[in-house]
């Protein structure tokens, strides 16, 4: 058996003489204990909140999409319709079309998004799920569905006949204003149905079908400002990516879901990082009572060591002990403490004990990276103190 692995052994089973130093390693231990189960219910409970804030997102964005970069627009033939039908990965897509226009209800006036989709839409997208009120509206028609918060904005319920709903696009083209029936395109739609998702997203999008938003905009049937995509599962991202771009010949930008919200990913991914340093900064300051502990247990077992070498044991495997010490003690410590906060997490995401509404638990994900990262980040600061502590072995010491 290694020498120093079989003394550092002994040394953690046994207790010393000195009660004090027993009571040290006790805190010592508990420190460990308490910081790595802390910290894993920390990282869960933002993976949960991470989580929960992208679902409102995922409920209304796709898992790509194609825009052009050489304006609003772009023209898809059917042939590389044909293709991208050929796509492995691909499940399904819609052509959409987005412009940013002018509502009209009841004197009240909202510069929103008017999102035409067509009959792919909903496979793409499941934006039914969301619905508060009414229905999804019929393709060739004049019906959309509306967000909740400019359902408010306009006091506006479904089915209302006896106020319409108009909307207001500039004219494409260039010349002088005589009225304003020569500056805008305006059509009435009927609101079929309302969608609740967020308060940002209830007000963002009006969707409706995607040959009247062509009409309104005056394009062709095959013009479109965006297609948007389900990916089968297991898809390769970045082979669907250059396929897309070899079909359209680099003339479209493509985005995935977190490029598409780069600033949310990026705030959620800075907030998980910060408190991650926090915590670990809490279990550096625990990690301090390792070094002490360790520290006292050298004094404490300073004849002991003395004997060894005398025997010829020589100096960095008297330190290698206190080193596998620290560590074994940082090793055991951590996984007690991440076996505790597991079981803390799976009672909360299993049985939902601690709620945020009466009907919203509070949102924690289990997750096996948190657990590499917890006991990983435990193990490289146990190891590193252990380290610190370990260097007061000295000849000048055993002198």
């Amino acid at each position: 058996m290694n020498f120093p692995l079989y003394i550092a052994h002994r040394y953690i089973r046994s207790n010393s003489k000195n009660s004090a130093i027993n009571i040290i390693n006790r805190i010592a231990s508990m420190g460990i204990i308490v910081g790595a189960m802390a910290l894993f219910v920390v990282l869960s409970v933002f993976s949960g909140l991470k989580e929960f804030s992208l679902s409102f997102t995922n409920n209304i964005d796709p898992d790509l999409k194609i825009s052009s970069t050489l304006g609003k627009s772009f023209e898809m033939t059917p042939s590389q319709e044909n293709q991208i039908k050929k796509i492995t990965g691909i499940a399904s897509f819609s052509k959409i079309i987005e412009e940013r226009v002018l509502f009209v209800y009841d004197d009240k006036q909202e510069v929103t998004y008017l999102k035409g989709v067509d009959s792919q839409f909903t496979k793409v997208n499941p934006i039914v799920e969301s619905l508060y009120n009414g229905q999804w509206f019929e393709y060739n028609t004049a019906q959309v569905v509306v967000g909740y918060g400019l359902a408010q904005k306009f006091s506006m319920g479904l089915l209302d006949f006896n106020t319409n709903l108009e909307v207001f696009v500039p004219k494409p083209g260039r010349g002088g204003i005589n009225s304003a029936d020569d500056a805008f395109n305006k059509t009435i739609i009927y609101p079929i149905g309302i969608y609740a998702i967020s308060e940002d997203l209830d007000s963002k999008y009006v969707f409706a079908d995607l040959r009247m938003a062509q009409d309104l905009l005056e394009y062709n049937r095959n013009q479109v400002s965006g297609i948007e995509f389900k990916e089968k599962p297991g898809a390769d991202e970045t082979a669907i990516t250059a396929q897309l771009n070899a079909i359209f010949k680099n003339k479209i930008t493509v985005k995935n879901r977190a490029q598409l919200n780069e600033s949310l990913y990026k705030m959620l991914n800075t907030e998980n990082i910060a408190v991650y340093l926090i915590f670990t900064l809490v279990i550096i300051i625990a990690l301090f009572n390792l070094i002490g502990a360790l520290i006292m247990m050298i004094l404490d077992k300073k004849g002991n060591l003395k004997t060894l070498f005398n025997l010829g044991v020589e100096i960095k495997s008297l330190r290698k002990i206190f080193l596998l010490q620290g560590t074994l003690l940082s090793f055991f410590g951590g996984l007690i403490g991440l076996s505790l906060g597991i079981v803390i997490v799976l009672f909360q995401e299993y049985y939902e004990l601690i709620m945020i509404t009466p009907t919203l638990p509070y949102p924690v994900v289990f997750s096996l990276e948190n657990v590499v990262i917890v006991m990983g980040t435990i193990m490289v600061l146990g190891f590193i103190a252990s380290l610190i502590a370990s260097s007061r072995v000295s000849e000048k010491l055993l002198d």
